[in-house]
């Protein structure tokens, strides 16, 4: 009796740690889409936005939350458009601000400490060799090349990679870091070289009609105040996260939540097109689902679990139904098959994330 009453004033003083859980992006699964066109004629890339294609081009819807329906919508409205053609991706930025500033001038700064833009492009799909670019109202550039997700490798960011003859341009309306008087927005404009995304897209070149790539944009704003006639960030108050396809979670890199740009042939201002999320796409997040009770069981066990039954996936339909499911474990790694069903080819995801089809 003794000992057991020695057992619980132990854990009294030494509670058990919490356990460690593995994040799971929360929410419906309903990537945005968008289509890009076709420029009219050349476009100026200044930051202003007013080229002839730019006008006939409608902006996506506004962003939201980064943990979409989880927290309230923005309170500035920031919206994107996009072009493309066989040499070059544009993207337009509108990002409403009635207290412009930006302190960092050094490229490959961490830029997010500014308040910033950021695009996320993986033309395959797979989540794995995708960029990141992130860009400040001073227009300092940091882009970055990802082999992974962080969740998935240690170093996965390749700081030293950039972005060859990349154009791009901030148009300001109203002035930078005067808190004087109150400003109404800043612009980007991009001009992303195709031959730099197709280095490691694995896709055709050029994308075919109706073609798709994963893509995501995200504005980081942070609360000030003014000091000494300048912006100060208010200490100890996180940064909001806007995106323009809600991830679920407080995460950028987490690719397969990134939106669909699909590709267009017909140029700005053709009549609308609505492409629909191949069936396909709705197979990958399933599987994706597996990975993430895997990544789980690793935490809890140290290891991977080799049945289904252990992933307690029992109650994890595709689309309503069971289809063939296979794990293929060895002390490090491991593999889940799925199908092939009448409707479904084979495919395969394994323990960094990466799916494909064998």
């Amino acid at each position: 009796m003794r000992k057991l009453i020695i057992i619980i004033c132990l854990l009294g003083i030494f509670p058990m740690a919490a356990k460690e859980v593995f994040p799971v992006p929360q929410g419906v699964y309903a990537p945005r889409t968008y289509t890009a066109r076709r420029p009219i004629s050349k476009i100026v890339i200044d930051g202003r936005l007013d080229d002839e294609s730019w006008q006939k081009t409608p902006f996506s819807e506004d962003f939201v939350d980064i943990e979409g329906d989880l927290k309230p919508l923005p309170f500035l409205r920031t919206r994107v458009k996009l072009l493309w053609d066989d040499q070059a991706l544009y993207i337009g930025a509108e990002l409403i601000e009635p207290q412009i500033w930006a302190t960092l001038t050094e490229r490959d700064a961490v830029i997010f400490y500014d308040n910033d833009f950021e695009v996320f492009i993986d033309p395959d799909g797979d989540t794995h060799d995708y960029y990141e670019l992130e860009v400040n109202a001073l227009g300092t550039l940091w882009d970055l090349f990802l082999i992974k997700p962080y969740r998935d490798r240690q170093q996965v960011a390749i700081n030293a990679w950039d972005v060859r003859e990349i154009e791009y341009a901030i148009h300001i309306d109203g002035s930078l870091n005067d808190p004087s008087d109150t400003d109404q927005a800043w612009y980007v404009e991009m001009k992303i070289p195709m031959q730099v995304l197709q280095e490691c897209a694995h896709k055709d070149f050029p994308p075919p009609e109706g073609d798709y790539w994963r893509v995501n944009f995200s504005r980081v704003h942070w609360e000030t105040t003014v000091q000494d006639g300048k912006y100060v960030k208010v200490p100890s108050r996180p940064e909001y996260n806007w995106v323009w396809s809600p991830q679920g979670l407080i995460a950028m890199h987490y690719p397969e939540r990134w939106g669909y740009l699909f590709f267009s042939h017909a140029t700005a201002g053709a009549e609308h097109i609505d492409y629909e999320i191949p069936q396909i796409e709705t197979a990958k997040e399933y599987l994706r689902q597996l990975y993430y009770k895997q990544k789980q069981y690793e935490m809890d066990h140290g290891k991977y679990a080799s049945r289904l039954g252990q992933l307690k996936a029992d109650k994890l339909l595709y689309e309503g139904r069971k289809v063939p499911l296979k794990i293929e474990r060895t002390s490090q790694s491991y593999i889940i098959t799925l199908g092939p069903t009448k409707d479904l080819s084979r495919m395969c995801i394994r323990e960094d994330g990466l799916l494909w089809f064998p």
